[in-house]
């Protein structure tokens, strides 16, 4: 058992030695299947906390034979697969780390040569009379070894982008890493060694440098994880049994930490849940991950709309996004659509891949945001939350004008003049104006379906704060009277969609004329029978 080879399976048992361990074996039905194939090369690749490293340290304690892993895996998923046992225990396995590496490699421009001298000189141990003395190269090594056994290998490359990501300025770094990972996985002569190929880290391959060396691997990431989505986070249904296990209120447990939707699956970050089962507490836990220092200077860039886009996203809307133009750079961003896809890719937002939009998926992500919007000392942020604070006080103070000459002007400053006459202005402007609801409120509900109709907007206090704040019911009429709305929310019976709510609810319906550029409030009390 060595440092890179067969490193055996101790990872993996402290996992499980874990309180909470959420059984993903079955990712290895599908590494299984597609073993010694052209699907065998894969890269996936997701943000900090959703469970790489532990990932990786399954698929080497299941395939190293530098271990015994069957009672390890006795009593999970991948044990009930008929070919459990063909499969156990029965490959070389080379398990790399990137990021470690790098500190005992002192520096990334030795991380290649230290890499390649190691694992070399352990391969060595393992095969002696087949590894002549003067091979140095590690593609050269697993040719020879295979050549001469007929062995084929697995790799599993943890934290395989960070010399992409954190060092796209060393472009000697890059290009001795990028010949490393050609010589090892492209063309041929590697289908000769290479049994399975697994590479995880938080961005899918570089659309430029990287991609004539990886453009073989199978990719799945958060734009589209495709038959690995269930394995990305914690389901559902995984979640569920864990608030039964530790008596924690789903509902809750949804609306703080839920949101990521990968093909038919609603996922959650496992970090946050697994510490909001054992802790009890509802917050953020996403500031303990090293990605929140990447995300400030990110979210400050000077795109024309992107700060509008951020604010509303926090607000509770969804804004179309071109996922196609980031080139998988950290250091190249060049536009609104790379930051969102970048936000996408670490985790900050959630994308839909069937409207193409991108959304802040939960309350703790929204909390991560508006500290680092409000960290950064925007000026508009600071003149449009003051505003924002000033209209819902307006509006729990039923005071129709003042509302209605506030959404008037966030609908002037914060909408273009392209899209100000646009139908879809009037519910862009009601998203952000509530920005600072967001303290007190959860998301906004978008067209909740009543009895007969939607509502547009429905907004429900946190239940720390449901006692002071009333639940507003919002209605929205374009080139309509403001009356015409508050009639069809009473005739449409939109209040019955929440009247399991026992708190006080609001009433609003908002008009607005696109010839005078005139809005119109009426806020009532709503009178429970």
């Amino acid at each position: 058992m060595g440092m890179f080879v067969n490193t055996g399976n101790s990872a993996f048992q402290v996992a499980l030695n874990s309180e909470i361990y959420v059984d993903k074996t079955g990712l290895l039905k599908y590494t299984n299947k597609v073993l010694n194939t052209l699907q065998g090369y894969i890269c996936n690749s997701r943000p900090r906390r959703f469970g790489k490293s532990v990932t990786a340290d399954m698929l080497t304690a299941y395939y190293s034979r530098g271990c015994d892993s069957e009672q390890l895996f006795s009593g999970l998923e991948i044990a009930k697969s008929p070919d459990f046992k063909k499969h156990l225990n029965q490959y070389d396995v080379i398990h790399l780390d990137i990021q470690w590496c790098m500190e005992p490699a002192g520096g990334p421009e030795k991380v290649v040569s230290y890499i390649t001298d190691t694992t070399i000189e352990e391969l060595r141990g393992y095969y002696p009379d087949e590894l002549p003395e003067h091979i140095h190269s590690l593609p050269e090594a697993l040719s020879y070894i295979s050549n001469a056994t007929g062995r084929k290998f697995i790799i599993i490359i943890d934290e395989w982008d960070v010399l992409i990501r954190d060092e796209s300025a060393n472009a000697a770094v890059q290009r001795e890493y990028i010949t490393f990972l050609r010589g090892l996985f492209k063309g041929t002569e590697p289908t000769k060694y290479i049994q399975l190929a697994y590479l995880t880290g938080i961005l899918p391959i570089k659309k430029e440098t990287t991609q004539s060396a990886l453009n073989n691997f199978d990719e799945f990431t958060m734009l589209g994880a495709s038959d690995l989505s269930s394995y990305i986070g914690f389901t559902e249904d995984e979640v569920k049994a864990l608030a039964v296990k530790y008596h924690r209120d789903f509902e809750k447990v949804k609306k703080w930490y839920d949101g990521y939707v990968l093909k038919e699956y609603q996922v959650y970050n496992p970090k946050a849940v697994v510490s909001v089962m054992l802790k009890g507490e509802f917050r953020s836990y996403w500031s303990e991950t090293a990605s929140y220092e990447a995300v400030v200077p990110l979210i400050n860039m000077n795109f024309d709309g992107l700060k509008n886009a951020i604010l509303e996203m926090i607000s509770g809307a969804a804004v179309h996004v071109d996922t196609t133009t980031f080139k998988n750079d950290a250091k190249n961003i060049q536009s609104k659509d790379d930051v969102l896809t970048y936000l996408i890719h670490l985790g900050y937002l959630g994308y839909d891949q069937e409207k193409k939009t991108a959304f802040v998926p939960n309350e703790e992500i929204r909390a991560e945001l508006t500290s680092a919007v409000t960290s950064r000392k925007w000026d508009e942020m600071i003149t449009f939350w003051q505003e924002s604070e000033e209209l819902l006080n307006d509006t729990l103070d039923m005071d129709c004008e003042s509302v209605a000459n506030r959404i008037e002007k966030i609908h002037s400053d914060y909408v273009s003049v392209i899209q100000y006459n646009n139908e879809n202005s009037l519910s862009s402007v009601l998203a952000i104006a509530y920005l600072s609801a967001m303290q007190y409120y959860f998301k906004p509900v978008r067209e909740l379906p009543t009895g007969r109709g939607f509502a547009d907007f429905v907004y429900i206090p946190k239940p720390e704060y449901k006692k002071d704040y009333p639940a507003i019911l919002v209605e929205l009429k374009w080139n309509k009277k403001a009356e015409t709305a508050m009639d069809q929310i009473k005739d449409r019976k939109y209040p019955d969609s929440i009247l399991e709510y026992t708190g006080d609810i609001l009433l609003a319906a908002i008009s607005y004329d696109k010839n005078s550029k005139k809005h119109v409030c009426r806020i009532e009390r709503y009178q429970k029978e």
